[in-house]
């Protein structure tokens, strides 16, 4: 299981740390956001250090499919309709300008850099599909409406966005990690007050701490285990089939997707709550044989996302008590955007310049949203549920997924191989198999 990023990418190696080390500011993950947080804040001329436990983007981050867009599924209406017009529009300011700096960036990076239109469909739902354009042209960005898109599924039509983009994010990130003081094989096990402790008892003190690593692994702050949970979707690389010449989105959740990379067709979809069970490969690649029935198999891959209760990220400080420590995360399947966000406004606020976006993304918000009785329904079930095989994170059940060979929660999405050892957080360590 193998994703065209990584066939096509190589990224430089990096010492591990074996000896104490201060720095102003400590990123914690190596995928793209603790990447891009710590690019930002060396452009701005901070002292900045990323650690990483394993390797350089060997996480969500080589899962991607890599577009880089303000369309977020039909997201502006409902930002409109919870909190009003004016942080949808502030919502919609700040990953533009995310499309900006990528687009600045990668004129000077290899990195198969495309400005591609970017859309948005519907099987069934047209009126959620006019809303949408309503809601863009209230918040001063126009949208089009297109009768028939270029997929071949079946639908009720799309909304165009122009001139967005898609990219190679192993390649970018290989050399923009080329200048930066990065530690890999560097696991961080818990943080006591300023200072970053290792799995090696090696201690990292910084002014202010930035935790990038995917879910939030730091259980008595911020109470993210009530307002995430983890979803995973799937992706077929094919040859021989159609250049569809966009990024398309379903904007229903366990919708498919579909982008070009060079001479394949990245098709996504089979999505499920980790942990449950859903359509996987198998619906992926039942619907090729139908669809593009002369295409062949190049590569195939899995992903796993943070899923927010109200769909937008957590960027800020990392609880109204921790005043040095910052987050990024649930990113809720536009992490390739959502990590230039969150870099931007992070980079700003560890230097202690007020981001017109803090209100917007902080993790302090309200949690009251019907997708909270979800998430503590499932624990509630899973904590019930008779095995013992339990989550070393909070003590969740781990169920057996037979396509992926992996023990997955289904509370908090960790994951873990046949014999117990960690894939995915928020777990720290091993599970008892």
């Amino acid at each position: 299981m193998l994703s065209i990023w990584k066939a096509e990418s190589q990224i430089d190696t990096f010492d591990s740390l074996y000896e104490d080390i201060s720095t102003d500011v400590l990123v914690i993950g190596g995928g793209i956001t603790g990447v891009l947080c710590a690019y930002i804040l060396k452009e701005s001329g901070v002292n900045a250090t990323l650690v990483e436990a394993r390797s350089i983007a060997s996480g969500v981050t080589q899962n991607t499919t890599a577009k880089i867009t303000l369309q977020h599924g039909l997201i502006y209406q409902d930002i409109f309709k919870k909190y009003g017009e004016e942080k949808a529009r502030l919502y919609l300011d700040a990953n533009l300008k995310a499309l900006n700096k990528y687009e600045k960036l990668c004129k000077n990076i290899d990195c198969d850099f495309e400005t591609k239109d970017s859309y948005v469909y519907s099987v069934d739902n047209r009126e959620k599909l006019e809303n949408e354009l309503n809601t863009l042209q209230k918040i001063g960005y126009l949208g089009e409406y297109i009768s028939e898109p270029k997929i071949p599924v079946k639908t009720v039509g799309a909304i165009q966005i122009k001139n967005q983009a898609q990219f190679n994010p192993l390649k970018f990130i290989s050399t923009v990690t080329k200048k930066l003081k990065i530690y890999e094989n560097t696991f961080v096990e818990y943080i006591d007050g300023k200072t970053a402790i290792t799995r090696r008892g090696t201690k990292i003190r910084a002014k202010k701490i930035i935790v990038a690593t995917h879910f939030p692994f730091i259980n008595k702050h911020g109470s993210y285990f009530l307002k995430m949970y983890q979803h995973r979707s799937y992706v077929l690389a094919l040859e021989n089939a159609r250049n569809v010449d966009g990024m398309y989105v379903d904007e229903a959740q366990n919708g498919m997707s579909f982008r070009n990379y060079k001479n394949l067709l990245l098709v996504g979809g089979g999505d499920h709550r980790t942990g449950k069970k859903g359509g996987n490969w198998n619906e992926l690649r039942s619907f090729a044989s139908k669809v593009y029935p002369n295409s062949r198999e190049k590569f195939y891959w899995a992903t796993q996302d943070c899923m927010t209760l109200d769909g937008i990220p957590h960027i800020g400080q990392y609880s109204p008590n921790t005043s040095s420590l910052f987050v990024a995360t649930g990113f809720n399947k536009w992490g390739i955007t959502s990590s230039m966000v969150s870099a931007m406004v992070l980079a700003d606020m560890v230097q202690d310049i007020k981001n017109q976006y803090e209100e917007l993304f902080s993790p302090s918000r309200s949690i009251l949203h019907p997708q909270l009785l979800v998430n503590c329904g499932e624990t509630l079930l899973n904590f019930a549920f008779p095995t013992i095989k339990r989550c070393p994170h909070l003590g969740c059940a781990l169920k057996w997924n037979p396509y992926e060979h992996t023990w997955d929660c289904s509370c908090h999405g960790s994951r873990f191989t046949e014999n117990g050892k960690i894939i995915d957080n928020p777990a720290t360590k091993d599970a008892n198999i």
